[in-house]
C-alpha cells in the first residue's frame, strides 16, 4: 500500500514498483486514516508511509498499524533525514526508513530487506545512526550512553551495576533518566532502542 498525500509521488512509486515482478501495488491512500481503513480489508503485506500528511502523521499511523495490524510491515518513505525522525519512526514500529531522494533501487532493496525480516535505512542515514540519534549525542551523559550499550547486551540492572562498579539503585536511576530524555516509556521500547542505536558494549 502506498500512503502519501501527493498523487504524483504515488504515481511515480507505483510505476517504479510495478516494474518489479514480485511486487504488486494493491492499495493507495492519501491520508493515514484512509490507509488504516483500507488495511481492514486485508491483502496488504507492507505499507510505504510518508510522514508529513494532513491529519494524522505517518509516525502516529505507524504506531496504529503496529497495534492493529502487527502482521503488516511499515516502511517510512520521507524527505526528513534527521536522526530524531528515524528514531521516532522506529520506536513507533517502522521496519525501515528510506529517503525520498534515494536512488530507485534503494526502495526495492528496502522492501526486500523488510519483507525478509530485516531492518533497512537509506545509506545517507547510516553515518548519523552509527553515532546514535541527535538527542542521544546532545542529552545523554557519557555514563548514560555506557549504560545504554549494556542494555543493548541484554544485561540486567544488577549485571550492569557489577560491570560498571555502580550500585543497582544508581543504574536504575540512569535507566529512568535515559527513558525520560528519549521519550521512551516501557522497558521493551528501551531495549529495542538500545539495540538499534547504541550497539553492544565492548
Amino acid at each position: 500500500m502506498l500512503v502519501d498525500d501527493h498523487p504524483l509521488v504515488r504515481d511515480g512509486l507505483r510505476a517504479r514498483l510495478e516494474a518489479v515482478p514480485q511486487f504488486a501495488v494493491v492499495a493507495e491512500a492519501d491520508s493515514a486514516a484512509d490507509a488504516l481503513a483500507q488495511a481492514e480489508e486485508g491483502g496488504v503485506d507492507l505499507v510505504l508511509m510518508d510522514i508529513n500528511m494532513r491529519g494524522m502523521n505517518g509516525i502516529e499511523a505507524t504506531a496504529r498499524f503496529k497495534q492493529g495490524h502487527p502482521d503488516i510491515a511499515v516502511l517510512i518513505l520521507s524527505m526528513h533525514d534527521k536522526a530524531e525522525y528515524v528514531t521516532a519512526a522506529m520506536q513507533a514500529g517502522a521496519r525501515g526508513f528510506v529517503l525520498k531522494d534515494a536512488p530507485g533501487k534503494d526502495i526495492v532493496v528496502a522492501i526486500e530487506t523488510v519483507m525478509s525480516g530485516g531492518i533497512y535505512y537509506s545509506a545517507a542515514l547510516a553515518g548519523k545512526l552509527a553515532r546514535g540519534p541527535a538527542v542521544q549525542d546532545e542529552q545523554l551523559t557519557l555514563r548514560e550512553q555506557e549504560v545504554l550499550r549494556h542494555i543493548a547486551n541484554g544485561q540486567s540492572n544488577k549485571q550492569i551495576a557489577r560491570e560498571l562498579d555502580l550500585s543497582v539503585r544508581t543504574v536504575e536511576t540512569h535507566r529512568l533518566n535515559i527513558k525520560r530524555k528519549l521519550g521512551i516509556e516501557g522497558q521493551a521500547e528501551l531495549i529495542k532502542f538500545a539495540i538499534e542505536h547504541a550497539g553492544p558494549a565492548q
